[in-house]
C-alpha cells in the first residue's frame, strides 16, 4: 500500500519561504508521477505542480510558476516543493499526490494516493 506523509508547513512571512517534503513507501515510485496540490478554506482542492519520479518533466500551475520548485531525491524516496516569494493567497493545506504512469495530470480526481496535508499559513 502506498503511504505519503507530508511535512514542512508552518507560518511564514509574506515574501519568505519554506520547503514542504512528501516521503513516500509501500512501492516502488520509478513508474509514477508525483504531484502537490493545495486546499485554501471553502475553496476547491487545487494543482500546484508535478513531476516525473523518473525525473526529466515538471509541470506547474500558472499561480506558482517561478516561485515553486518540484524536486525529488530518489535515495530518499521523497518529493520536494520549494516555495518561494510566497504570498498570502499561498495559504492552503498542501498535500502530496501520487499516480502509477508518466502523464503528468493535473485533476485531482487522478491520483489515487494522498498524503494527509501539511497546513501552510502566509501572513501579510
Amino acid at each position: 500500500q502506498v503511504q505519503l506523509v507530508e511535512s514542512g508547513g508552518g507560518l511564514v512571512q509574506a515574501g519568505g519561504s519554506l520547503r514542504l517534503s512528501c516521503a513516500g513507501s509501500g512501492r516502488t515510485f520509478s513508474t509514477y508521477v508525483m504531484g502537490w496540490f493545495r486546499q485554501a478554506p471553502g475553496k476547491e482542492r487545487e494543482f500546484v505542480a508535478a513531476t516525473r519520479w523518473s525525473g526529466g518533466s515538471t509541470y506547474y500551475a500558472d499561480s506558482v510558476k517561478g516561485r515553486f520548485t518540484i524536486s525529488r531525491d530518489n535515495a530518499k524516496n521523497t518529493v520536494y516543493l520549494q516555495m518561494n516569494s510566497l504570498k498570502p493567497e499561498d495559504t492552503a493545506v498542501y498535500y502530496c499526490a501520487a499516480r502509477s504512469g508518466t502523464l503528468l495530470r493535473t485533476g485531482q480526481y487522478e491520483y489515487p494516493y494522498w498524503g494527509q496535508g501539511t497546513q501552510v499559513t502566509v501572513s501579510s
